[in-house]
């Protein structure tokens, strides 16, 4: 009589010792990791977000340069306007393609400081002050003037998209910036050759 009246009470503990040992109740070990998963975008790192943001803005810079030229106040070379017409036309959908990304990792395109301005923008893109000096430029200085400047601006996602391949986990992510050292280094060495030329 005196062993079950001490085994009772251990049996109706039983049920609580099996709970908290599990870890998957409401208040169990494993959930604060999926917190952790759900809070990342299903496990997209901060990488990879980082890259898609800035280089959104970026890419965003360059078409704004291309409109430039393509603008008849600008006088540009055909040259130049073909050259700007293409990367228009390759960066354009690179944009909507990294947009799509953020967005179904549930990020937001871009972070606004308290006065609502954006706050994702990369090393390398141009001041103000630098493309409001190209918006007055015309003819030749116009050429010249865009040509130097989208060479840097080029370079800027060259570095950024090389870090990307280093840093970066997605598999999109990574073919995106292989593409982009692709195909600026190609267009650097073609504006450096127009600007070489008019020398």
């Amino acid at each position: 009589m005196r062993l079950r009246r001490l085994i009772a009470p251990a049996i109706a503990l039983l049920p609580l010792v099996l709970s908290a040992c599990s870890g998957h109740g409401a208040h169990g070990g494993a959930q604060p990791a999926a917190t952790t998963e759900t809070a990342t975008g299903l496990g997209i790192d901060d990488d990879n977000v980082a890259f898609a943001r800035g280089m959104i803005g970026h890419h965003q810079q360059a078409v704004e340069m291309a409109d430039l030229a393509l603008s008849p106040s600008a006088k540009a070379s055909p040259t130049v306007r073909a050259l700007a017409t293409r990367i228009k036309a390759e960066q354009s959908p690179e944009i909507e393609q990294m947009t799509q990304w953020l967005v179904g990792w549930g990020r937001p395109v871009a972070l606004a400081d308290h006065d609502g301005h954006d706050m994702v923008k990369m090393t390398g893109m141009m001041t103000d002050e630098e493309m409001t000096q190209l918006a007055g430029a015309k003819g030749v200085g116009f050429d010249t003037l865009w040509l130097s400047l989208m060479i840097e601006h080029h370079r800027s996602a060259i570095e950024a998209a090389s870090t990307a391949k280093t840093a970066g986990s997605d598999a999109g992510v990574i073919a995106l910036a292989d593409r982009i050292i692709t195909s600026q280094q190609a267009e650097i060495a073609e504006m450096q050759g127009l600007l070489d030329g008019q020398g």
